[in-house]
């Protein structure tokens, strides 16, 4: 989706501006809770990383860009766990349960949470087919708008970049958080590259010389470079 997530390389922003060396993990014990529920929850299994990601994404611009890093998490959670029936409206306006938690069929538990977080959510699978593009090759980021979750950088369509290196076949983001509520997610393995781009071709002469930007992109982003 064409979302405000999607800022990379808009004007309007401001630089990124890094906090220190000193910035603590957490501003608020607030965050740290929103942190831990979200891994919680989606250790149940209800949804995957991808459908969390386009939740996060399809927050209201002005909801997103107000409502900080967690909050975002939160709202993002809030959203999956209202369309799952794991939560009512009537419970996130109170701040407290109403009614009686619905079964879930994973639960995290304090003493796994350390090698959860270890092993994370490999994405890696066998290819099913031969990969399209090599090392060297010059392809075409399309210029696609689609309307659901996407991992494209809207700069980066419709130009032109080379691939750098070959990942192996993954899960392919778009497809698995397409997956249908309560049916198994769709993890089709589908071959990731990267490919880098030359500053001067996604910003024109006023980008800084020497610039160079490189995106992970799976097949269906790109085609070969005419």
């Amino acid at each position: 989706m064409n979302g405000v997530h999607d800022m990379g390389g808009l004007h309007g922003f401001g630089p990124v501006l890094p906090e220190g060396a000193d910035e603590p993990l957490f501003h608020s014990p607030w965050e740290r809770r929103a942190l831990g529920l979200t891994l919680a929850m989606g250790a149940t299994g209800q949804w995957n990383i991808d459908q969390s990601r386009a939740a996060r994404e399809s927050l209201p611009p002005a909801t997103y860009l107000t409502a900080g890093y967690y909050g975002i998490w939160l709202l993002g959670l809030q959203r999956l766990m209202l369309a799952r029936g794991l939560v009512q409206a009537d419970e996130l306006a109170a701040g407290h349960a109403l009614h009686p938690a619905p079964p879930v069929a994973r639960v995290l538990r304090p003493a796994a949470v350390a090698a959860a977080l270890a092993r994370g959510t490999p994405t890696a699978r066998e290819p099913a087919a031969p990969a399209r593009f090599a090392v060297g090759d010059a392809v075409l980021a399309r210029n696609t708008h689609p309307a659901g979750h996407t991992r494209l950088p809207r700069y980066v369509r419709g130009h032109v970049g080379q691939v750098v290196l070959v990942h192996g076949a993954h899960v392919f983001a778009d497809r698995h958080a397409a997956s249908a509520p309560g049916a198994p997610f769709d993890e089709s393995p589908t071959w990731l590259y990267t490919v880098a781009f030359d500053g001067r071709t996604l910003w024109g002469d006023s980008a800084e010389p020497g610039t160079a930007v490189s995106v992970d992109a799976w097949e269906p982003y790109l085609e070969p470079a005419a």
